[in-house]
């Protein structure tokens, strides 16, 4: 049980040493003064029923809503309720005030009221005081001084008890962030690893990822965030007060998790240029991140993109008590004009010309996070969207959300806030034009890419993917998509897609492993009664995530290709290792393009699919049996997968309640063709559970290699 000296009460960054002063006035009467000799913040107890046991072994940390014990020691006498009047204060942010809710005086009282702040007696024994003191469920959470006056007749004495900080409460019904499933506040709160979904739509890869929000320093870290935000700076009082308010913290939050308006955590790079910073895709937990933007005085980490800014968002929401999730949406649309339209302009031979500000992303990470929405007309609590992606300003700072998923659902663009961006993103129709010599343009018909597709996040309580496409999009093609899209003014998807009767997909052979040369095949259907002679180009080129390509990789050119009636035809393209191992960016993706022209009719038909060629397993032996606290020993290894050599090889390795830190090991001789990159790794299990070991590997020719292995620690 920790208890506090009243003389040595000191936490972080708002006080000096605890005080007592006192003020002798008349002494009307003859009892004796009340002297406070220590406070127990009864860190072990509270920890325990605020859910915040990880958060508490050394400074009192609770959720708003619900009730916290202390007990105070005194000496000399013991507290007399018909003599003694004990009164409390607490006070949050730099200038407290009652009006906005950042100062509250309140008397130990047996009258409790319901959502006030409020303090009554549950126990004494000798000259222990057992109390407990209840928070409004609505207050502002962030870091607390706790006071004490204690008069007897006319004389009196104030002493500093301590300080503790305050938490939204999914548990409690009257917060906004109340959470009715157990389940779920526990995947969304309290789990500290998950996964991240990569890849493609064809081809979904999970990544895993160490949130780690109740790790040493992340809370004061995301206390340090808030109060680094433009807002905070401007009117520091009028921040706090707002934090009471779930869309006001998130939306701070989404803005200040990328760095281009304030002093926040990432800066987001796209080009393939990493090497004065680290490459977004090297990274495997936000713990990392986090702690780097603290101890460099709060500048900018080099790198992020669409997913890293997603998981530390998730690690500074869940860490503030706000359940939260990482969503991944395929074939997501950056429309940057509103108009509910991407269009591609290409040349003949179906290249994209021009300004490419305008994008399909193979995939885009965002949050979701559960709140009520006050500021809203019913219906639309629950999971908001909330992107801190810096892509578009919003009310002039780079951030968007929280916006109900549920309006998105719906077609209802007026809600606040960004509701036009995030539709877009998963709705927004996309047309191909296609130059020609003579400048005329023709309009291509694409089939192959829908926007906004297998929507995905990780399950609750299990590894696997749960698709949620149906909470952002009713069902193609129903009566209540029409009538979205009627209400959002999206008319360009209301129209019949026209039909040639001629249709080409790309099909893929089995899977397609890094380092291997593979078939990937145009197959293509004349569904007419007439013959019909194409030009087909084939074309493979390597590509980043967010749609912008690298070099051809593999192409064909058949000028003269007959299709007889109702026939079909599969014509294979060959992806040589050779010709795409130096270009290929760490998401592993490759586009395949396939462009069918009729001259005769003027007819284009347009076919694309994203290739992600599957790394090799890390495979992970865990020795001897965990227990907490005892040493415990990983075995991680890879088998170069390559016909050449693999040099520089590191092993990254973090995991929350296995490791303190990241640990970094480099093998120092090149691993050969067909050989095992292996390494040990000394762990130290601190807490009992599930935890998941993440590891990454790097080398020369192989980046961004990620695995993991769940551990289940036992008690020692």
């Amino acid at each position: 049980m920790a208890s506090f000296s009243i003389a040595r009460l000191q936490w972080s960054h708002l006080e000096g040493p605890a005080t007592r002063q006192r003020s002798h006035r008349h002494h009307l009467t003859m009892a004796e003064e009340l002297v406070l000799e220590r406070c127990d913040l009864e860190l072990e107890a509270n920890g325990r029923d605020h859910h915040t046991a990880d958060l508490c072994r050394e400074k009192l940390v609770v959720r708003r809503g619900q009730a916290f014990r202390l007990t105070l020691h005194f000496k000399g006498r013991n507290y007399e309720a018909s003599v003694d009047s004990l009164t409390f204060s607490v006070t949050t942010g730099p200038a407290p005030s009652e009006e906005a809710g950042t100062r509250a005086r309140f008397p130990l009282s047996d009258a409790v009221e319901e959502g006030a702040w409020t303090a009554e007696v549950v126990g004494q024994q000798d000259s222990a005081l057992s109390l407990q003191l209840s928070t409004p469920p609505n207050a502002p959470i962030g870091l607390y001084r706790l006071s004490l006056e204690a008069s007897t007749g006319y004389q009196g004495s104030s002493f500093v008890l301590g300080h503790f900080i305050l938490l939204f409460n999914p548990w409690c019904p009257g917060d906004a962030v109340y959470l009715d499933s157990d389940e779920e506040r526990h995947e969304y709160i309290l789990t500290q690893h998950g996964f991240i979904y990569q890849g493609s739509a064809k081809f979904i890869k999970n990544i895993p990822w160490n949130f780690g929000q109740f790790e040493d320093g992340i809370l004061d870290i995301c206390l340090t965030l808030l109060d680094m935000n433009p807002k905070f700076l401007r009117d520091a009082g009028r921040d706090c007060s707002r934090r009471s308010s779930p869309v006001y913290v998130g939306r701070v939050v989404s803005g200040m998790v990328n760095c281009n308006d304030d002093q926040g955590v990432l800066l987001g790079r796209w080009d393939n240029n990493y090497g004065d910073g680290i490459s977004p895709m090297f990274w495997i937990g936000s713990v990392d991140i986090l702690r780097r933007w603290k101890s460099s005085g709060c500048q900018r980490v080099k790198y992020g993109q669409c997913w890293v800014f997603a998981a530390v968002a998730c690690t500074v929401l869940r860490c503030l008590g706000i359940p939260t999730r990482v969503v991944t949406n395929y074939n997501s649309a950056h429309d940057q004009n509103s108009n509910l339209l991407i269009e591609y302009f290409r040349n003949e031979f179906g290249e994209i010309q021009g300004d490419k500000s305008e994008m399909i992303w193979n995939f885009h990470c965002w949050v979701e996070s559960w709140m009520s929405r006050p500021d809203l007309l019913p219906g639309y609590e629950g999971w908001q969207a909330l992107d801190p992606t810096p892509q578009e300003k919003s009310e002039g700072t780079y951030c968007c959300g929280p916006v109900p998923v549920r309006a998105i659902k719906e077609g209802d663009l007026s809600t606040k806030y960004d509701a036009p961006f995030v539709f877009a993103e998963v709705n927004a129709d996309v047309v191909d034009w296609i130059r020609q010599d003579d400048g005329s343009m023709h309009k291509s018909i694409n089939h192959s890419l829908v926007v906004g597709l297998k929507i995905s996040t990780k399950s609750v309580g299990r590894d696997e993917r749960q698709d949620i496409t149906h909470t952002y999009k009713y069902p193609e093609g129903s009566p209540e998509e029409r009538e979205a899209f009627k209400r959002a003014n999206h008319l360009n998807k209301l129209t019949d897609k026209e039909d040639t009767g001629m249709a080409m997909r790309i099909r893929v052979s089995q899977s397609m492993s890094m380092g291997s040369d593979f078939d990937v095949f145009a197959y293509i259907a004349n569904n007419t009664s007439e013959e019909h002679t194409c030009r087909l180009l084939l074309c493979a080129r390597t590509v980043s995530y967010n749609g912008i390509l690298g070099p051809e990789c593999g192409t064909k050119d058949l000028l003269n290709l007959s299709l007889a009636p109702f026939s079909e035809k599969s014509i294979p393209l060959r992806i040589l290792y050779e010709k795409y191992c130096d270009c290929l960016t760490e998401s592993n993706l490759i586009k395949v393009r396939g462009l069918l022209t009729e001259p005769a009719v003027n007819s284009y038909l347009l076919a694309e699919r994203d290739i992600y060629l599957e790394n090799p397993e890390i495979k992970i032996r865990i020795l001897g049996e965990p227990k907490q606290k005892r040493k415990l020993v990983a075995e991680v290894s890879l088998r170069n997968p390559l016909t050449t050599p693999l040099s520089d090889c590191i092993f990254t390795v973090e995991g929350a309640g296995l490791t303190e830190e990241q640990k970094v090991v480099e093998i120092p001789d090149p691993v050969e063709a067909g050989e095992d990159a292996k390494v040990r790794v000394d762990l130290l299990p601190l807490h009992v559970g599930r935890h998941k070991l993440v590891v990454n590997f790097e080398s020369d020719k192989l980046k961004a290699v990620k695995g993991f292995r769940n551990v289940i620690v036992g008690p020692a």
